[in-house]
């Protein structure tokens, strides 16, 4: 590179465009980050809290209900809606089984 004054402050200049234009480009991506973050949490937040006893139905809407589940359960299938205490001790009086893995009866105290 040449000494000179001019040409060397040319290229300085030009490199500090280019920094300057790499600095806003970050603080972008930064604002997006935060903005996205933002939003997970208010979508956390924001979500209803998960039922306390769910009822899982069988294959189709005709059969049985196959277990009754703590709300939290991880066992609980996609077909699982959530239900009222009375409910999910009613299901378990009328036969519907426990799930092994929560112990939903064990929870309502409706041992054998």
């Amino acid at each position: 590179m040449n000494d000179s004054g001019p040409a060397r402050l040319t290229l300085l200049r030009f490199l500090e465009r280019v920094q300057l234009r790499d600095l806003d480009r970050t603080r972008r991506w930064i604002a997006d980050e935060e903005r996205r973050e933002a939003e997970r949490r208010r979508g956390v937040e924001d979500r209803p809290a998960p039922p306390d006893w769910l009822l899982e139905r069988g294959l189709n809407g005709h059969s049985p209900p196959v277990y009754i589940h703590a709300g939290d359960c991880w066992n609980a299938g996609k077909r699982s809606k959530g239900i009222e205490q009375a409910q999910a001790r009613q299901a378990l009086a009328d036969g519907v089984k426990a799930c092994p893995h929560c112990r939903p009866d064990t929870a309502l105290r409706m041992l054998d």
